[in-house]
């Protein structure tokens, strides 16, 4: 048993009935080889064999009485696999768009909070002879470092016998925490968190002014939620439904480009996300006169390894849609990219993390609620415009036994007032991007997927021209 940590536990206290907080990963690998020897309840038997090496799947929550400390972390006594894995059956036909539809139906679905937070969906019937694994887990369980690791470690684990030794993986599953116990442990992690508040204040409220006055140093001030952020149809009251796209970009493109221009691999996935936007925007006569702000979750945890927990933090950056050439664009990212680093690394990557401890359950989860039931969102400015995430993902081709991998995808949560988030996770050769909306604020996720392509091509031309014209 293992107290939620604050990270954690505010990932749990954000979800309402229109956002959902998990995280919604897609593997698509093709099966054509094997013969008809791939089944269903092969894969099954194959996954319980590996949750000896997935200890974030078999934990539950179980919520402290009355909201008065953070919930817990239970292995979980009555779990069965068969509540979190399904199929589906398509035509044999079927190709990215029917896939994606099937992935936003099972996006837009809250994950029950009875048992594990995790859930699989196998898709069958793709053509090719191709099948898909979509995967829900809540934000509160991992992010996207920790998800890879997961990922890495049961592909080290597939095929290898169990040795019937216990070890530091054995799966114990543990009896239900009794009211009195958990308001013990609630209790007892209070009187050290009180103890260490006027510290917190003291240095929460140093490094604010430290990282202000940095802020203002910059001829390109990063800019403050909240603070002169433009309006969009990405900015409004969320529905439960979900849209969803994906797509590859060639990860040899992104790195000429970066090389060329001598800026990050992120800078240029974000100039990519943000000439994609310029043109949707266009296109639908609303782009507004002042840029787009993203936020941008960066890791704080170099630890590869890690399999559970968040080590994030948030830059928020202006993306420079009110750019027409994108070199401009770019240049303005890195600009702003590494304002931004600087301020974050003087606020403090820890007081994210400190003060989501702080904060009290009740309070938090009471705003989010009224938020939502409100529907502020659909009329005030949102805090930001967009999430724009890239994790770095595996490196070399991944097999599953005889099962090749052909491609990832990963998307984060969208939040009510900021209707989509565009993720990228690197494998191999390739950055696989996902997007995911709502009904009300991207209909159409597919034309975002379009304009991409658009916006990587102008980029790597207009860089092209400049590197021969600097010859």
């Amino acid at each position: 048993m293992e107290t939620m940590t604050g990270l954690d536990a505010k990932f749990l206290y954000s979800e309402t009935p229109t956002a959902h907080m998990h995280t919604v990963k897609v593997v698509v690998a093709d099966v054509s080889a094997l013969k008809g020897e791939f089944s269903y309840d092969a894969l099954t038997e194959i996954l319980a064999d590996q949750l000896c090496r997935l200890p974030p799947f078999r934990r539950r929550v179980v919520p402290v009485p009355w909201g008065l400390g953070h919930p817990v972390w239970v292995e979980d006594p009555e779990f069965d696999l068969k509540h979190h894995i399904s199929r589906r059956v398509l035509a044999g036909t079927a190709g990215d768009r029917e896939l994606a539809a099937v992935v936003a139906d099972f996006a837009g679905i809250r994950l029950a909070r009875d048992r594990p937070l995790w859930e699989l969906l196998v898709v069958e019937g793709l053509d090719g002879g191709r099948i898909a694994v979509v995967a829900k887990i809540h934000h509160a369980v991992a992010d996207g470092s920790a998800a890879v690791a997961l990922l890495q470690n049961v592909v080290q684990g597939a095929g290898v016998q169990p040795s019937g030794e216990p070890d530091a993986d054995s799966w114990c599953p543990e009896p239900l925490p009794t009211r009195r116990e958990l308001l013990r442990m609630a209790a007892h992690d209070h009187v050290l968190r009180w103890k260490g508040l006027p510290r917190f204040v003291v240095q929460s409220a140093r490094q604010g002014r430290a990282s202000e006055a940095r802020r203002r140093s910059f001829a390109v001030k990063p800019p403050l939620p909240l603070h002169h952020i433009p309006k969009t149809s990405f900015n409004v009251s969320l529905t439960s439904e979900r849209t969803f796209a994906m797509t590859k970009l060639p990860l040899e493109d992104l790195k000429s480009i970066r090389r060329t221009a001598g800026t990050t691999l992120n800078d240029v996935y974000l100039c990519v996300c943000a000439g994609a936007l310029r043109r949707y925007l266009l296109d639908a006569g609303e782009l507004p006169a002042r840029p787009l702000v993203a936020s941008v979750p960066v890791s704080t945890d170099p630890n590869v390894a890690r399999m559970s927990g968040n080590r994030v933090d948030n830059l928020y950056v202006s993306i420079g849609t009110d750019i027409a050439d994108p070199v401009l664009r770019l240049e303005h990212i890195r600009s702003m990219t590494a304002a931004s680093k600087e301020v974050r690394s003087v606020l403090g990557h820890d007081l994210f993390e400190q003060r989501a401890d702080f904060v009290p359950p009740q309070i938090y989860h009471s705003a989010v609620r009224l938020w939502t039931r409100s529907h502020i969102a659909d009329r005030v400015h949102p805090p930001l415009n967009v999430v724009l995430s890239n994790v770095a993902g595996p490196r070399e081709r991944i097999f599953f036994g005889p099962i090749e991998l052909e491609a990832l995808y990963s998307v984060g949560p969208i939040l009510e007032g900021i209707g989509l988030n565009i993720t990228a996770w690197s494998y191999e050769h390739a950055l696989g991007v996902s997007l995911l909306g709502s009904p009300v604020s991207v209909p159409d996720p597919w034309l975002i997927v379009d304009a991409l392509h658009v916006a990587l091509e102008e980029l790597g031309d207009a860089i092209g021209t400049e590197a021969l014209a600097d010859h």
